[in-house]
């Protein structure tokens, strides 16, 4: 029988220097997307698909990603007294259950798939899934349940997936195609950010996985890759040299590389424009803004 997916890695221990002096006192992961944090969507991501355990790979500075998940009994006090019901209603859905979460230090950095091991001891021997924030996919349903729905019919080890131009190929790992089978695809291969000619497909992984407790022995083993990193691709090929099924999963949906400054500002004119109660005023904006310089020509 296959087991369910119900627990989640999120390695929120990066820098963020790209967002320099704004990370100089915040966590990355909850600089705010319209009115959410970041790792709010992750968590909602999480829950949808069924996750129940939630495991945090964190450093040093990151005390207000974990203030943000815990109660605030005072703020919660006031808007109770003031009779602001759906704020309260909203606030509480960031709370976590005690036992639910779990803080994992990565002390140095040296890669996704050292950050990835540092949570090994709460995997055991179970299917586990893993969610990098920067990566924001908008999608009727959310892109973890449809992986999780996939892979309750297939089992293995599968990625999320998704066509990059050939130029771009550099900045991800990429998939070497056995089979495919339309939204899934079966897998002979991964390459870390390959050159375009040396890249086997355009099909890139992006931030979701679904992995099997063997990955984690992998990484037990393999040394460092690119970058001089313990690669998570790198354990995930280990898979498919011993003979175990790997796939990638085309999902439906829009990804934004919140990561980098302009996939941040693509994510909130999107996700700005798709909420009813912004989408009127947000768009005239946008067409006076974009209207300028045309005028100008």
């Amino acid at each position: 029988m296959k087991r369910k997916v119900t627990k989640a890695i999120f390695p929120v221990a990066g820098l963020g220097t790209r967002f320099l002096p704004a990370t100089k006192s915040i966590p990355k992961e909850i600089m705010t997307l319209v009115d959410r944090p970041l790792i709010q969507y992750a968590i909602d991501e999480a829950r949808a698909a069924g996750i129940k355990e939630f495991i945090f790979v964190t450093s040093r500075g990151k005390g207000a990603l974990e203030d943000y998940f815990d109660n605030a009994p005072v703020l919660e006090q006031e808007l109770r007294k003031k009779g602001k019901d759906k704020l309260l209603e909203l606030l509480k859905s960031t709370n976590m259950e005690s036992g639910a979460i779990a803080y994992i230090r990565q002390h140095k950095a040296l890669g996704l798939g050292h950050a990835v091991w540092c949570a090994r001891r709460l995997i055991a021997n179970e299917p586990f899934a893993v969610i990098l924030p920067d990566d924001v996919i908008a999608a009727e349903k959310p892109c973890l349940q449809q992986m999780v729905e996939a892979h309750a019919e297939t089992g293995g080890c599968m990625v999320a997936a998704m066509e990059v131009p050939p130029e771009a190929t550099s900045a991800y790992g990429v998939l070497d195609v056995e089979e495919d089978m339309g939204s899934m695809v079966s897998v002979r291969g991964m390459v870390e950010k390959p050159s375009p000619e040396d890249a086997p497909s355009n099909l890139a992984v992006i931030g979701r996985y679904i992995l099997t407790p063997k990955v984690l022995q992998n990484l037990n083993r393999i040394k460092a890759g690119a970058g001089g990193e313990l690669q998570l691709t790198d354990a995930i090929a280990e898979e498919i040299r011993s003979g175990r099924d790997v796939y990638g999963y085309r999902f439906r949906g829009q990804r934004f590389d919140c990561g980098s400054k302009a996939g941040f500002l693509q994510a909130t004119v999107a996700f700005g424009l798709a909420r009813e109660e912004l989408r009127d005023e947000f768009a005239a904006y946008l067409r006076e803004v974009v209207s300028i310089p045309s005028a100008a020509q």
